[in-house]
């Protein structure tokens, strides 16, 4: 059996490094290489994903110049994004991959980022589904498979890579789809649309949601400045966290749950173990956790490893003593988890609010202040 390589010191500064250039190019596709998981293998010529976690070979990584590096990571990325890998079943694999190809390489070079020399171009055929290319290609007479294109989409991790964290299958695809969601959010933050830079191609106009889950809101509203393209916060470089720059200034949350017996305990992990991951992707925000039904139960310290602290209360629902806290903790926003039926504070506190509403709670015009995000029922 083939010895796993490890993550060196090394590894992790050219995927740290990826990422920190290509926050000044584009916060969509930076959000999208955040979400990925990038691990060493020698068996891939430069890399390939599939479609869980994309495999960089760690030499061949060390001699790119940084902007071919920067384009083969998006490459793969992109491919994993859009589940490249699973939508293929029972099609010829390596025309496949070129049709896959052609799509990404026409995404990277539309980021600013060089594709290999000798790679198919098409305008027309690269805005396309991989589904549609991959019929194109057929019909021109490719259908044996020979010819230029890689062999990047993997049906299963290399052999000399480290054991998988656990997500697979359809858990992958929601990883996925939700970094997608993520990017959209962050790029409307960067003063894009929302939407993402490359509208125009078929590829994610199939996979675009509707709208928003509630999740990708969540990062919206808690991580409210996560590119500045200012700088970066040095601090966290040895982690492979590339922030802007933010002087010092820690953004913090004051998160409420009510514990009043209406708000069931899946919602409330649904909720802190979101907070949690977005302290984990940016460390500059900090977090407070209350319980409350008449009366503030805490405070407890949210980090991104720490276990949710058991529940307490079950009385009555009174939202005035945790904005009575406001003073006290001067956060930045606070984010309330409650079905609404309570009693709300005379006056709009000065802290901007978000309540997070699981299915069947009060109607949004029976808030008088902040914003209302409604949990969606995932049953």
């Amino acid at each position: 059996m083939t010895e796993p390589l490890q993550v060196t010191p090394e590894f992790e500064r050219l995927i740290s490094g990826a990422r920190l250039r290509l926050r000044g190019k584009s916060a969509f596709f930076a959000t999208l290489l955040l979400h990925a998981e990038f691990v060493p293998s020698r068996e891939v010529l430069a890399a390939g994903t599939d479609g869980e976690r994309v495999y960089v070979n760690p030499e061949v990584a060390a001699q790119l110049p940084t902007d071919v590096l920067d384009g083969l990571l998006l490459h793969e990325v992109l491919h994993a994004a859009l589940s490249h890998v699973q939508r293929r079943g029972p099609r010829e694999k390596k025309r496949w991959n070129r049709a896959a190809d052609l799509i990404v390489n026409g995404m990277v070079d539309a980021a600013g980022l060089p594709t290999p020399p000798d790679s198919r171009r098409d305008e027309h055929l690269e805005k396309l589904s991989v589904e549609e290319v991959y019929t194109a290609i057929d019909a021109e007479g490719d259908g044996d498979g020979e010819g230029e294109g890689g062999d990047d989409l993997l049906d299963g991790p290399p052999s000399d890579a480290p054991p998988k964290n656990g997500k697979s299958g359809q858990g992958a695809g929601k990883h996925w789809q939700q970094a997608l969601a993520q990017a959209r959010s962050v790029d409307a933050m960067s003063g894009g649309q929302g939407h993402d830079p490359l509208g125009a191609h078929r590829e994610l106009q199939r996979l675009a949601p509707a709208r928003l889950d509630w999740r990708a809101h969540l990062w919206r509203f808690l991580a409210r400045t996560p590119v500045d393209f200012g700088g970066f916060d040095r601090r966290f470089v040895g982690r492979g966290l590339y922030l802007e720059a933010l002087d010092d200034e820690a953004l913090s949350a004051l998160i409420a749950v009510d514990t009043s017996g209406s708000v069931d305990d899946e919602a409330v992990r649904a909720l802190v173990g979101e907070v949690q991951g977005v302290l984990g992707a940016y460390p500059h925000v900090k977090a407070t956790l209350y319980y409350a039904d008449t009366e503030p139960y805490g405070p407890y310290d949210l980090t991104p490893a720490s276990d949710i602290p058991e529940p307490q209360g079950g009385g009555g629902t009174d939202f005035r003593p945790i904005f009575a806290l406001v003073d006290e903790h001067e956060p930045d926003v606070l984010i309330y988890l409650t079905d609404g039926y309570g009693d709300f504070p005379e006056a709009a506190p000065r802290v901007s609010t978000l309540w997070v509403v699981p299915p069947g709670g009060l109607e949004d015009e029976g808030f008088p202040f902040g914003d209302v995000l409604r949990l969606e029922d995932e049953g």
